[in-house]
């Protein structure tokens, strides 16, 4: 038996960070921790091991400093009701094999009891705490990029994330990788004139074009460094440049496409339902989201677009209060 026992501990584990909450009986969370990616597809189980740990534990400490809650911080001796873990790279029924042991892992370093145990995609986990009751579609463009529906029914269909060696369009790392592509085309007459290497070079530390190519195929080379450039095309396309114009014009269209796709599959084209946008990309680039935004709703013009900066957080925390209420599916 544990000495401490605690409703909800809820994990949003992305292809950028990870964050972790306790929630109490009165549905407050009384502890948050953060952490880097723990996307095993991208760094290593072990890595992502790591990193869930530090979240995780972070939670623990922060809710050691709060009243009633100081065994926490100590790992030792406690009992979670309900464990609501979304993470990226979930996509195959080989996947879920390999990312459960990696969270029974982590609980175990931990010495956290948990009943029941929910171990989802982040975007599906995000999505039913979006839409809370469908019909609704969840598009996620941050470093990656995916896109979940669901209906009425609680039939679930997806688009995209498919990884960002073959897949991600529209997302960070996509426009990052189509900036730099567009810098090497201009540098040798393939492509159109662009001063997107005024602000990619100098934000990489290269001298040159030269030095960007060799950047490219060594060891520096990530998917999160390649992600953080679709700022710097946002400023570009601000400052009028048509290549940067014409990146996010692409990003726009690809969600579209992976939009429309969920739309089409759950028969949603002529009837009202909810559209969340979430990830960097679509909350924080205005060029993006309005060209997402304006081709949707001319193919689905009873579309509810929802705007809010809702973190997806909040969807693990619906799943993990569907199952205390007896409304939950059996956990994967």
């Amino acid at each position: 038996m544990s000495d401490r026992k605690i409703p909800l501990l809820a994990v949003d584990g992305g292809g950028t960070k990870c964050l972790a909450v306790f929630v109490d009986e009165q549905d407050v969370i009384v502890g948050q921790g953060r952490a880097g990616s723990c996307n095993y597809q991208g760094i290593g189980k072990e890595a992502a091991a790591r990193e869930l740990v530090q979240a995780i534990r972070a939670a623990m400490e922060d809710a050691g400093t709060k009243r009633n809650y100081s065994d926490l911080s100590t790992g030792s001796g406690i009992e979670v009701e309900c464990a609501v873990f979304g993470l990226a790279g979930l996509d195959t029924e080989h996947d879920r094999k390999k990312v459960r042991s990696i969270v029974e892992e982590v609980l175990q370093r931990l010495h956290i009891q948990v009943n029941h145990l929910i171990v989802e995609n982040d975007g599906f986990a995000a999505l039913l705490g979006a839409v809370e009751a469908g019909p609704g579609i969840l598009a996620i463009a941050g470093t990656g990029s995916i896109v979940y529906g669901i209906d009425e029914h609680g039939r679930s269909v997806r688009a995209g994330g498919w990884g960002h060696r073959i897949g991600d369009e529209g997302s960070g790392y996509w426009i990052g990788k189509q900036a730099i592509a567009a810098v090497l085309k201009a540098h040798d007459g393939r492509g159109v004139w662009t001063r997107l290497g005024e602000w990619i070079l100098p934000h990489l530390g290269l001298p040159d074009v030269e030095a960007l190519f060799i950047w490219i195929y060594s060891s520096e080379y990530s998917a999160r460094k390649v992600a953080e450039l679709s700022r710097l095309v946002t400023m570009a396309a601000f400052a009028g440049d048509h290549a940067a114009r014409s990146i996010l014009t692409c990003a726009g269209d690809e969600l579209f496409l992976a939009v429309s796709a969920v739309a089409g599959r759950l028969q949603l084209q002529n009837r009202r339902f909810k559209l969340v946008l979430q990830g960097g990309v679509l909350q924080n680039d205005s060029y993006v989201r309005q060209r997402l935004i304006d081709r949707i709703t001319e193919y689905a013009p009873f579309v509810q677009v929802d705007k809010a900066k809702r973190e997806p957080i909040y969807g693990m925390i619906a799943m993990g209060h569907a199952y205390l209420k007896g409304e939950g599916a059996e956990g994967s």
